[in-house]
């Protein structure tokens, strides 16, 4: 049976800033139109959690039962390793799942946006069947995409119309960076993975692209946001504070450049979960100002 701690290791924390992100940068350029709600955010931030930790286990599951996370570098895998039965991950997806519907529901009756329960049940979907299935998409080199649409546009947007009732441009842009961001997470972590995917048969992105090309996609993702930040200094120029994290970008940059594998990648993707966050605060509160 796991112990609690292995179940939180379970969740992958470090993945939950991609989570919080998107809510940070919503609820900004909701305030920025002076519309911010507290209450909203909250909600938001609550569906957003529950369900990264829902698509984390939920992932947990389904490589683990395809014997796709056997030899695999960084956190624990409840399924693979034995620590929990199958069904027991199966079912602490399905937990963090409804809490996010409870939530999510809460959030429509609280906004009056009653159709977002559409989007709501199609983002859990999404969440499962990212690795679920017969056919999973994130096995056919699309995580990336499931992740920028909802992990930035639809988490993003969806903040901000909750509280504003209107979705501003910065919203917009802050969603595209956002979602950059959250892909670059992905990223890195499949091309740490490459190897083990391969004999797999889980063509991720990162295999499709190959090694070379992956790192550079990479580098991409993490730059690029940094332009859009920039862009925003149009409605706010307070937004111009993400160019503080140019040095980070370069930190996060040169050892994936320089061809660090497996292991030394671990820092990496740490790292690149905490750019997100440090990310979404300066340009949220820059929009905010």
């Amino acid at each position: 049976m796991a112990s609690p701690a292995e179940w939180v290791a379970g969740a992958r924390p470090r993945t939950l800033p991609a989570a919080a992100t998107p809510v940070i940068v919503g609820s900004g350029a909701a305030a920025h139109v002076d519309a911010f709600a507290l209450l909203p955010a909250l909600l938001a931030l609550g569906v957003a959690l529950t369900l990264q930790v829902g698509v984390n286990y939920a992932n947990d599951y389904s490589d683990g039962i395809r014997g796709t996370d056997l030899d695999r570098v960084g956190p624990m895998r409840l399924t693979a390793s034995g620590a929990a039965r199958a069904g027991e991950v199966r079912a602490a997806a399905f937990a963090a799942f409804g809490v996010a519907t409870v939530l999510g529901l809460v959030l429509c009756a609280v906004s009056g946006h009653w159709w977002l329960i559409a989007v709501g049940a199609v983002a859990i979907l999404a969440g499962w069947y990212y690795t679920g299935g017969r056919n999973p998409y994130g096995y056919k080199g699309l995580g990336e995409v499931g992740v920028f649409v909802f992990f930035g546009l639809v988490a993003t947007i969806g903040t901000t119309y909750t509280q504003a009732g209107v979705v501003p441009w910065p919203s917009v842009v802050g969603a595209v960076a956002v979602g950059l961001l959250a892909c670059a997470i992905l990223m890195v972590n499949n091309l740490r993975d490459i190897p083990t995917d391969v004999v797999a048969g889980k063509r991720t992105l990162a295999v499709r692209l190959g090694d070379w090309r992956a790192r550079r996609a990479y580098v991409a993702m993490i730059w690029l946001p940094l332009v859009l930040g920039l862009v925003c200094a149009f409605a706010s120029p307070w937004t111009l504070a993400v160019a503080a994290l140019l040095l980070p970008a370069v930190l996060l940059t040169l050892p994936v450049l320089a061809g660090a594998r497996g292991p030394l990648l671990v820092p990496v993707l740490a790292g690149t979960g905490m750019y997100e966050l440090a990310y979404g605060v300066l340009l949220g509160v820059g929009l905010a100002l």
